[in-house]
């Protein structure tokens, strides 16, 4: 924040892995965040709607920035949602929340008691590594889920952005991203539990998934427990 010393808020329940933002955006964010701060402010936009964002020059030459050499086709929308959710992330004080194994068991069955009293506009959550499975399409390849960065949208939604596939010798990962309030009763079509092992050979190593878009924003749901929405500039 302009003229203020930022401090980032971690609730860490076990080692802490480096983020997306970190991985990508840590040494870019400090230089290239605080213009497009400035500048939503100047305008007296809502830096929480995407299309607002995208109205700022220094945040569409980031985004142009971070396009590889040869396109990315139908994965651009992807990389607009995480350069607008790292923005939010870290204008709200890069808060992380690391779970470990105990606590997503809890989360999962949805018994976890994650208050912290510390009000965010955005987070991101950190997952136990190789817990917790996902895929980005029907027909794709399943792939750990690091986590996901959450925030909630203007018209009092929320906003969940799933990273999966984050590891050392990988030159990116995948994102899926889903938004809606909080939904009802989770149903698959296949029947199985929600969150329940659905890869071959994952119920016996004791492993989770994300069974549709409905899994995932609630999962993100279960963790604004922990991190209670207050937007900048707006009443709670």
């Amino acid at each position: 924040m302009p003229g203020k010393a930022r401090r980032s808020w971690r609730v860490i329940f076990d080692l802490m892995r480096p983020t997306p933002y970190a991985l990508v955006l840590e040494s870019l964010g400090p230089e290239r965040f605080p213009p497009i701060q400035r500048a939503l402010a100047s305008r007296q936009l809502d830096a929480r709607d995407r299309d607002s964002f995208l109205m700022i020059p220094e945040a569409v030459s980031l985004v142009r920035e971070m396009r590889p050499a040869g396109g990315l086709g139908e994965g651009m929308d992807q990389l607009v949602a995480f350069v607008h959710h790292a923005y939010l992330f870290w204008d709200a004080g890069e808060p992380v929340l690391e779970i470990d194994r105990p606590r997503l068991d809890a989360l999962l069955a949805g018994t976890a008691d994650l208050s912290t009293g510390q009000p965010h506009s955005a987070w991101y959550v950190q997952l136990p590594e190789r817990r917790l499975w996902a895929r980005v399409l029907e027909d794709a390849a399943h792939e750990p889920l690091d986590g996901f960065f959450a925030d909630g949208a203007p018209q009092g939604t929320l906003r969940v952005l799933g990273v999966l596939g984050l590891r050392p010798d990988r030159d990116g990962f995948s994102a899926v991203e889903v938004e809606g309030p909080r939904p009802g009763a989770l149903e698959r079509d296949d029947a199985t539990p929600p969150f329940s092992a659905n890869l071959p050979g994952g119920a016996a190593a004791d492993l989770y998934a994300i069974g549709n878009a409905g899994e995932l924003l609630e999962l993100g749901w279960r963790t604004a427990g922990a991190w209670p929405a207050a937007a900048k500039g707006s009443p709670a």
